[in-house]
């Protein structure tokens, strides 16, 4: 099994699940459910990895106060290496409120510490210990991305493969950095919304084509719809699974998880597909991003049913 070092941020979710109505200025709004889980789209693909069996470390930045102390303890209940984590009292651990439904959720960030962790704090030693590095919340790590480029190309010298899945831009700037930041990614995995939105292209095929540099495979993630990716200079597609959805919180980084354990096992591309769909509709079936994440006896029955 190949070590995945997962690099981002660290929060907790408090999810409102079933919203009467639609919030609006001076207004009260009733939810039918509530849960405080762990949080951020790293830290739920982290989970999802450690849950399928893959051994997982985690390096990010935390403040020393109680969201600090329950993300930690998530991560270490999880199994995933988390000797690297320091927190700071100089420092507030975010925090994101989901308002969630079955079929979409809207998100309120507090990043506190999330913005504040560097590419070069990212040492040497850390690369040295894992086979794959994991960036989540491109957009999100405000302090990170400006050496982005530069931690997945030292990631590569190291013989690390790497993967990114960009997050959504709270800005809406989508800075044309990517592009260049996705010369040293193997792997780019973002959903529909944010791959239009990056390439400006409407089509997901003309998208895909857009981002084609000879070297990245993106994987779209598209909801209901399954995902797709560019094979051959054709769309492949893999249809999402059907199950009794509660909570569509974090399901694209279920998915990451599951695309990154069939891949990095070397399956085929279309496997790969439907591990991502199994894990991410599979994470669905509870409230929060990781309360209901397969394991890969789960993901293996699931994917085993596909056409």
């Amino acid at each position: 099994m190949r070590r995945v070092l997962v690099v981002g941020e660290i929060n907790a979710d408090l999810v409102l699940k079933g919203l009467h109505a639609a919030p609006a200025p001076g207004k009260e709004v009733l939810a039918d459910d509530f849960l405080m889980t762990p949080g951020s789209s790293s830290m739920i693909c982290a989970m999802g990895l450690a849950r399928l069996g893959n051994p997982v470390a985690f390096h990010g930045k935390l403040g020393l106060d109680a969201w600090g102390e329950y993300c930690l303890g998530a991560l270490r209940d999880a199994g995933i290496d988390v000797t690297s984590l320091r927190p700071d009292a100089a420092l507030r651990t975010g925090v994101t409120v989901s308002l969630s439904t079955p079929s979409d959720r809207s998100l309120v960030t507090f990043a506190g510490a999330i913005a504040a962790l560097r590419a070069d704090e990212v040492s040497a030693g850390l690369l040295a210990k894992a086979e794959h590095l994991h960036v989540s919340s491109y957009y999100l790590q405000q302090a990170l991305r400006p050496g982005c480029r530069e931690l997945f190309a030292r990631a590569h010298a190291a013989g690390l493969s790497t993967s990114l899945d960009p997050g959504f831009d709270p800005a809406r700037q989508w800075g044309s950095d990517l592009g260049d930041t996705l010369h040293e990614v193997d792997l780019f995995l973002p959903n529909e919304e944010e791959l239009k939105a990056i390439t400006g292209y409407h089509d997901v095929r003309d998208a895909l084509i857009a981002l084609d540099n000879g070297r990245t495979r993106t994987v779209v993630k598209r909801g209901r719809l399954g995902c797709a990716t560019l094979h051959e200079g054709d769309l492949l597609e893999v249809p999402a699974y059907v199950v009794d959805a509660v909570d569509s919180t974090g399901a694209g980084d279920s998915f990451d998880a599951g695309f990154l354990h069939a891949w990095l096992r070397e399956m085929p591309l279309r496997d790969c597909m439907r591990w991502g769909s199994a894990c991410g509709s599979l994470s669905t079936r509870g409230i929060g991003g990781t309360t209901r994440q397969a394991d890969a006896e789960e993901a293996r029955a699931l994917v085993a049913k596909a056409p």
